[in-house]
């Protein structure tokens, strides 16, 4: 998702947004009418700044990835976290 706003991981929510509004004016179906590449790039723009742009979800992907992001709108954080923990080798499992 950084790749797609290309930002860095340690982008601030300025960056992001900066980011974000360069590439979606860029991109915005109104502005390239006869390229649906375009359409699509643009809509992989919004998913990238919805997720980098809220802190929760950012930390989740920067800890799981996309498979992390995909799970957490499955299932409750708590749940989440449980589920990453225990996919660990070397979680301890309590009888």
């Amino acid at each position: 998702l950084y790749g797609i706003l290309e930002v860095t991981k340690d982008a601030t929510p300025a960056d992001i947004k900066r980011a974000y509004r360069r590439l979606a004016l860029k991109y915005h179906p109104d502005k390239n009418p006869d390229d649906p590449a375009a359409a699509e790039k643009f809509k992989e723009i919004n998913r990238a700044h919805a997720v980098l742009s809220d802190p929760s979800k950012r930390q989740i992907y920067d800890q799981y990835g996309s498979f992390g992001l995909y799970l957490a709108e499955q299932l409750d954080e708590e749940t989440l976290h449980t589920y990453f923990a225990l996919q660990n080798p070397c979680a301890k499992v309590n009888d």
